[in-house]
């Protein structure tokens, strides 16, 4: 009677861990309506299996640094950031003021040219197109992570610029996303992005990159661009 008993307890148990699992598994995949990046903390972001061959995963490798960069903004300035990509330019006002070690980050990375030939490797055209990861798998970051900023007015409108992460707190790195439809805006119910940005001219180009034809992505929805999409170069202005 006791061996019976305790077989059955010891097989609640494995049903529980079984199931257990499967939660676990279920919620690490990037939803539809949530931008997440699934880059890690303070690692080299490099995946041998889903990179190119020679250069391109040594300059990945050579974007890394080891600690999130110290200010060197002046929150009370104003900057904005022009993109020159291979659809057209568009220029983002950056909310320093709000969202000051953020915006620190992302000059610092721009100035440093890490953006330069990143592509946008996840684009929903009624939600948002993502970039900011060198390996252009969305596993990709600077090997550091910074701080969330959360709570500011601003909105998840078509046009705003904010920080993808994993889904944990203070998990963003280098990958944002720009809102470019009406679903965007289901994340005002619980703001986890810090916004840093808006696009204020060339909406025409990011709504262009938008409309790029995409197949299934790795998220289980239509999302991987079939055409390369880059950012040649940011130019930061400081006023």
């Amino acid at each position: 009677m006791m061996i019976h008993k305790r077989t059955r307890i010891r097989f609640g148990i494995l049903l529980l861990s079984l199931l257990l699992l499967a939660l676990a598994a279920a919620g690490c995949g990037n939803k539809k309506d949530e931008p997440e990046s699934k880059q890690a903390a303070n690692v080299e972001q490099v995946d041998d299996s889903q990179q190119g061959s020679g250069s391109a995963k040594q300059d990945a490798a050579a974007k890394q640094w080891d600690k999130m960069p110290d200010m060197s903004i002046d929150p009370s300035k104003q900057y904005s950031a022009v993109f020159h990509t291979n659809k057209g330019e568009f220029t983002v006002n950056l909310f320093a003021d709000e969202a000051p070690t953020t915006v620190n980050s992302f000059v610092f990375l721009a100035k440093n040219n890490f953006y330069n030939g990143i592509t946008f490797h996840r684009i929903i055209e009624t939600f948002m197109i993502q970039t900011g990861d060198p390996t252009g798998t969305g596993t990709g970051g600077p090997g550091y992570n910074i701080p969330d900023e959360l709570g500011s007015d601003h909105k998840y409108d078509v046009g705003t610029v904010a920080m993808a992460n994993t889904g944990m707190p203070d998990s963003g790195g280098s990958q944002f996303f720009i809102c470019t439809g009406e679903v965007c805006s289901n994340l005002n119910t619980q703001p986890n992005y810090t916004i840093f940005g808006q696009v204020t001219d060339g909406m025409d180009a990011v709504m262009s990159i938008a409309k790029t034809p995409v197949v299934m992505g790795e998220d289980g929805n239509p999302s991987k661009p079939t055409e390369k999409v880059t950012i040649d170069s940011i130019d930061i202005i400081e006023k």
